[in-house]
């Protein structure tokens, strides 16, 4: 993700700005519709795995946040991801991913500039060919003639440059997943899914694209209740190895997260929420710690990483 698909994309707080306060029309681009079930009738989504893309992600220039957010997702909506990779743009391993598992996404690439071909090697490798899409064109001009007045001076290699965030694969879905964005979401294969690397861009879109997805029924949804105790981790690993032998017939998985200095978070998950509950009562009665939930864990986390920083 380069300041370039920052900036072409709307820029970084597109999705919290207020069209009013700013003294832009307020953008009401109709949503696509929902297309069939991509998976084939009856089928859901099971499988999951990231490719995040940019050589800034490699060489340290940008953190990445979107495969946190994608794997908070998937097992919010009871998706099970396999895998999370950073990559610079590679068609074999996009390819190799997409006939794995049942939903891809790709975050990243999509710029303006010679570094972003994310849309190029996806048509490389899926042997399609490169068409400009004439909506997507409309809408970016649409929405950027209010934001920078500058475009009107620019020249034809600078518009065509612009233009290639709307070059996409000739057989692939686009999907218009909110009225204020003119970025579409970029489907191939009812699989894979191209997203910008903007992190306030790339959650809204994945929100966004929720409805578009055939996604596991809400019984099939994992639940997860953590504890915290203050006591070590090596005094607790005995009875956490025992107490995960004694669960694995039922499915239910027992992890341990060690926090500086403070103590550690056990995490249990199951499909059954009652079930879940009752063990994490038990374990906390025995590490003498206190359920939290997982948005306190969180929270906590963040402000010990502030800390720490």
């Amino acid at each position: 993700m380069s300041s370039n698909e920052a900036t072409a994309a709307g820029g970084p707080d597109l999705s919290t700005k207020d069209p009013q306060q700013s003294g832009e029309p307020k953008f009401n681009f109709p949503l696509s519709e929902i297309p069939k079930n991509p998976l084939g009738e009856g089928r859901y989504i099971k499988s999951a795995a990231a490719l995040i893309i940019g050589d800034e992600i490699l060489n340290g220039k940008t953190l990445d946040r979107n495969s946190n957010y994608f794997a908070r997702y998937c097992f919010e909506h009871g998706i099970d991801l396999k895998k999370i990779e950073v990559i610079p743009d590679d068609e074999d391993e996009i390819r190799r991913m997409v006939d794995k598992y049942d939903f891809v996404i790709t975050s990243g690439g999509i710029g303006p500039t010679h570094d972003d071909i994310t849309y190029a090697s996806l048509a490389k490798a899926f042997t399609q060919g490169l068409v400009h899409h004439h909506e997507t064109l409309r809408r970016m001009q649409e929405m950027s003639k209010h934001r920078w007045a500058s475009l009107a001076q620019q020249t034809e290699e600078q518009r065509t440059a612009r233009e290639r965030m709307a070059l996409f694969p000739d057989r692939a879905e686009i999907l218009f997943i909110a009225p204020d964005i003119w970025v579409p979401v970029v489907r191939l294969e009812g699989k894979l899914c191209v997203f910008p690397g903007i992190p306030r861009l790339f959650q809204r879109m994945l929100e966004g694209l929720t409805p578009f997805l055939t996604l596991p029924p809400i019984h099939e949804r994992p639940y997860r209740q953590q504890i915290f105790t203050a006591q070590p981790e090596s005094s607790i690993a005995p009875y956490l190895t025992e107490l995960q032998a004694r669960m694995k017939s039922q499915g239910i998985r027992i992890g341990s997260y060690p926090t500086f200095g403070t103590g550690v978070y056990v995490s249990i998950i199951s499909s059954n929420h009652a079930d879940a509950h009752a063990l994490a009562l038990e374990v906390a009665a025995a590490l003498d710690g206190r359920l939290v939930s997982d948005e306190e864990a969180r929270a906590i986390l963040k402000e010990k990483e502030k800390g720490a920083a």
